[in-house]
């Protein structure tokens, strides 16, 4: 567990290098403020999607994001709008524009890890996505767990 532990690790590291971001966005031919970029990505990723749950996926403060969520609408890569389930929050949803910029982000994304896996058999690869998925959703939902018996606790 400790060697599985230790190669998540290094793997997130190796994805938050700041080198890495401005290597992928000259790949993509995009221009694009740094601390935007995760952003938008996660935008893309999960949203529609309300500045709070943003912030929380990217480690922010959510003044923050706020403000960086602004400068995205400014540059017209997102548009806000009112959740249909909470009229209190403004969710976040991709512009064409925003579109655009992050099908690009994922070309230049496919062709950097081309290389990566080029090596690897169909069978390898797909055994990676099925299993960092199955990692991903046991985690989410051991997570969603905690978070009711806190609730749970504090009733």
């Amino acid at each position: 567990m400790r060697d599985l532990h230790g190669s998540v690790v290094e793997l997130v590291s190796q994805m938050n290098l700041p080198q890495r971001d401005d290597a992928l966005l000259a790949e993509a031919g995009v221009t694009l403020d740094r601390a935007l970029f995760p952003l938008l990505v996660g935008i893309q990723r999960y949203g529609p999607i309300g500045v709070g749950e943003l912030a929380g996926r990217a480690g922010r403060d959510y003044t923050t994001v706020s403000r960086q969520v602004a400068k995205l609408a400014e540059l017209g890569l997102i548009e806000r709008r009112p959740s249909p389930t909470d009229r209190r929050v403004n969710e976040a949803v991709l512009s064409s524009a925003g579109r655009d910029v992050t099908d690009a982000i994922d070309a230049a994304r496919h062709r950097m890890n081309t290389v990566v896996f080029n090596d690897w058999s169909d069978h390898d690869l797909l055994e990676l996505e099925r299993l960092l998925r199955r990692y991903v959703d046991d985690r989410h939902r051991l997570a969603i767990t905690a978070k009711k018996l806190d609730a749970h606790r504090q009733s």
